[in-house]
């Protein structure tokens, strides 16, 4: 961003802040550029975003209350309309629709919404306001919960990865989709001949901590822990022996030592990623691509996401994302 005063590109710099949200206060840390010549501080709408919603993540993963995007998905996996959730939970007439485009729930509204993610629970408020759905409406919106009380398993399969964590600061407040997370695999794999699972583990972390850094939110809904090799997600192997077509190779050297690359003959879903989204996997896909495994992760140890966690074997705050040096 460059200086209105003198036309010449700013500083991103961050330092720590709270913020008083629903009287409360909130750490966090605040990002904005700075005039080297004026010492004069700015920050533009996508800054602002980023900053202001790592105050909103805290607020919901404290008391409980569903991301914009997890509301949306609950409606619609029910295939009902925005004002017809409205109705049958009894909020305001436009309420859950607000709700979706980002209105913070109150904390009661909030767990609603989160309890009727299982269809069990749903079912009793359908039931509960069946005089206010026609017939028709009635049989398709118990169709649909049948259907989905037999799927109602996948919460299992999103353990496997994502450990039945909620969303937090230890996974960058990011939703946990398990088709996401693929096509994340798919975008670094892609017009490549595969990648060694050690690089892999640094391109995700990278991704991750770089999108927290200019969103406020993560990509993939992994959480990472610092090995001796770097930073890498929590139960990594998991991740790349989950899916049937992505694929694990064993490759020998010529010094004997073996390495394991993934590779895949598919392409991702592009539309799976917002625009931020996308911007970031470009840029770190450009940045370390040439990289190799052990250059990445000699890279990697130059940040204090590994340094002040390695050995400790917690979860590492995605508030060190503003101190990334590689990237």
């Amino acid at each position: 961003m460059k200086s209105p005063i003198t036309g010449k590109e700013m500083v991103l710099r961050h330092e720590n802040r709270e913020l008083v949200f629903r009287k409360e206060n909130f750490k966090y840390v605040h990002q904005f550029y700075e005039c080297t010549d004026s010492g004069e501080r700015f920050t533009d709408t996508k800054l602002d975003e980023a900053n202001i919603f790592q105050v909103y993540n805290q607020y919901r993963a404290k008391y409980g209350i569903p991301f914009p995007d997890e509301i949306k998905e609950i409606r619609k996996q029910y295939g009902l309309s925005a004002s017809k959730m409205s109705s049958i939970l009894g909020f305001g007439d436009n309420q859950y629709r607000l709700y979706e485009n980002g209105d913070m729930p109150s904390e009661a509204n909030g767990k609603i919404i989160m309890s009727i993610k299982n269809p069990y629970v749903f079912e009793t408020f359908i039931l509960n306001s069946q005089n206010q759905i026609s017939t028709e409406e009635m049989e398709k919106i118990m169709e649909r919960i049948s259907d989905l009380k037999l799927k109602y398993n996948e919460n299992d399969k999103r353990k496997v990865l994502f450990h039945g964590l909620r969303r937090d600061i230890f996974n960058g407040f990011a939703e946990q989709r398990i088709g996401k997370l693929k096509n994340i695999l798919l975008f670094f794999l892609e017009g490549t001949d595969g990648v060694f699972q050690t690089k892999m583990n640094k391109l995700l972390f990278y991704a991750d901590f770089l999108c927290y850094k200019r969103t406020g939110r993560g990509i993939s809904g992994l959480s990472y822990k610092a090995i001796q090799r770097g930073p890498v997600p929590q139960r990594w192997d998991r991740i790349y022996s989950f899916y049937d077509d992505i694929q694990q190779e064993i490759v020998i050297f010529p010094n004997g030592i073996e390495g394991c690359k993934i590779i895949t003959s598919l392409s991702p879903d592009k539309q799976s990623f917002t625009d931020y989204e996308l911007e970031v996997l470009r840029d770190v896909k450009q940045r370390f691509i040439s990289e190799s495994s052990n250059s990445i992760s000699e890279l990697s140890h130059s940040e204090n996401a590994w340094s002040q966690y390695e050995g400790t074997n917690q979860l590492i705050s995605f508030n060190l994302a503003f101190e990334l040096k590689a990237i």
